[in-house]
């Protein structure tokens, strides 16, 4: 027994010795990516937190987004690794509980005539001791029925690390579906809002188109009367020319923007219904933003990045503890036998029980590998939350600034589209009175066009900042 102690409090030194090479825990500070702006601790509104069904209420809207949620590819990609995420969660809970396994086997064992147990064997036969019925044949059956159990103790925390890991996986894939949400929900309502502002361009085109028809008309009539010439008729047909290809380009561009939210809502054929029209929709006044903080609880992109940091760093950690010893205990209980007919009696049952511990000693390049490995997927990860924070920041600001520019364009395009609608009735009147030439009535035909058509699209950019800033801020997925 003196013995056993000696040799085991060597082990016990040894595996010491060897987990002295053992490296030093690693720590990041996240706070030191954040701008001094994320430290403020004050409340605030923020546009992100209402639901997408509050944030748009256009019924035919919220009707294209709840078929693209159901249906769009990249949603289902991101449950499908929710469940991928779970299963192997589930996994990693079963490291820290012992196995046990249920085993039934057989096998025969032929032993020489000059080995120790074809010799033991066939002495032990002729044994007194030895009764007829345990006598060992010489092509010896072994029959073992029972129960395997084994157990890796978490004494240094190893493997709840690697469990914590797994965890922080799966809430992150929950993350991912989030973004993956938010993302779609900003891509059907711009592509709605885009539709809503070529409907109205497309409307815009036609009167124009009708307009022009008879401004010819009326030039071909005063031509006849001597009043106007060949190349006055040219330049107003040449106008009416353009104007229907622009209508040909913009239906074009509805059909495209039809078939892309088809398309992002996993649909082949499919009629996609409007509501308002955008000169009806009011452009917003005051939009909440909330404090910058709230960026990193809002924004799901954020908080995976964030899980994805915390799962690394829980990797590594497990990796640095690879180096301490390992306490691995198994055991076993079981039926053994050499002989069927007495395989289920009670002097069949057998059971053992081994404890040890084990420390690595020549895997070390694999184990210094390994936790090389996990230390740059630690850094790598680190440096994949700060970019999320970094952009997430610079894209909320610009979308504030987008909405404030465009907001005011939009009303200078309103009063420039008035006071071209002014010039266009005035030319025309001049022209039919003679004070006027065709190149004016022309120009100012074409000026109210473009202004016509800017005012729809500035107005429309608004919503598309808007919307984009709502997903900026971490709105949509709710």
């Amino acid at each position: 027994m003196k013995n056993i102690r000696v040799v085991f409090g060597f082990i016990i030194c040894v595996s010491i010795a060897f987990s002295c090479a053992m490296p030093k825990a690693v720590s990041l500070n996240k706070a030191e990516v954040l701008p001094p702006s994320f430290q403020k601790s004050l409340d605030s509104n923020s546009i992100a937190t209402l639901s997408k069904k509050l944030f748009f209420p256009d019924p035919a809207l919220q009707e294209l987004i709840d078929t693209a949620i159901q249906f769009n590819a990249d949603i289902q990609i991101a449950v499908q690794r929710i469940a991928a995420a779970k299963a192997g969660f589930g996994m990693a809970q079963g490291i820290t509980k012992p196995s046990l396994d249920a085993i039934v086997s057989t096998g025969v064992d032929k032993f020489g005539d000059y080995t120790m147990n074809g010799l033991g064997n066939y002495d032990m036969n002729l044994s007194p001791n030895i009764r007829k019925d345990q006598q060992i044949p010489l092509n010896m059956p072994d029959l073992f029925v029972g129960f395997r159990s084994s157990w890796e103790a978490d004494i240094w925390g190893k493997l709840s690390n690697q469990k914590k890991a797994a965890y922080s996986k799966y809430l992150a894939t929950e993350q991912a579906r989030r973004w993956a949400t938010t993302q779609v929900v900003s891509q059907v309502a711009g592509l709605y809002y885009e539709l809503l502002a070529l409907d109205k361009e497309l409307e815009i085109l036609e009167n124009n188109i009708k307009l022009q028809e008879n401004a010819v008309e009326i030039v071909k009539v005063q031509k006849a009367g001597g009043r106007a010439t060949e190349l006055a008729v040219q330049q107003f047909n040449a106008q009416l020319l353009g104007t229907k290809s622009m209508l040909n380009v913009m239906q074009q561009r509805i059909t495209a923007t039809q078939n892309m939210l088809g398309a992002i809502s996993g649909k082949y054929d499919f009629t996609i219904k409007r509501g308002k029209p955008i000169t009806e929709l009011a452009v917003p006044e005051d939009i909440q933003i909330g404090v910058p903080a709230q960026l990193l609880v809002n924004r799901p992109d954020i908080r995976e990045a964030e899980l994805l940091l915390e799962a690394a760093g829980a990797e590594l950690e497990a990796s640095r503890k690879a180096f301490l010893p390992s306490l691995n205990i198994s055991a076993y209980t079981a039926l053994n036998s050499f002989k069927s007919s007495v395989l289920f009696s009670p002097q069949s049952l057998t059971y053992g029980l081994l404890g040890g511990l084990v420390t690595p000693v020549l895997s070390k390049n694999m184990l210094k590998g390994n936790y090389q490995l996990a230390s740059a997927n630690q850094q790598q990860a680190f440096e994949t939350y700060r970019k999320h924070i970094i952009y997430a920041y610079h894209e909320v600001q610009t979308e504030l600034s987008g909405i404030e520019q465009y907001k005011k364009i939009y009303q200078l395009k309103v009063q420039e589209t008035k006071g071209l609608q002014a010039a266009v009735a005035a030319s025309n009147d001049l022209y039919l009175g003679g004070l006027a030439t065709y190149l004016e009535v022309v120009t100012a035909q074409r000026g109210v066009l473009e202004a016509e058509l800017e005012q729809i699209n500035s107005k429309k950019t608004v919503f598309l900042y808007l919307i984009d800033l709502y997903r900026s801020l971490g709105g949509g997925w709710n």
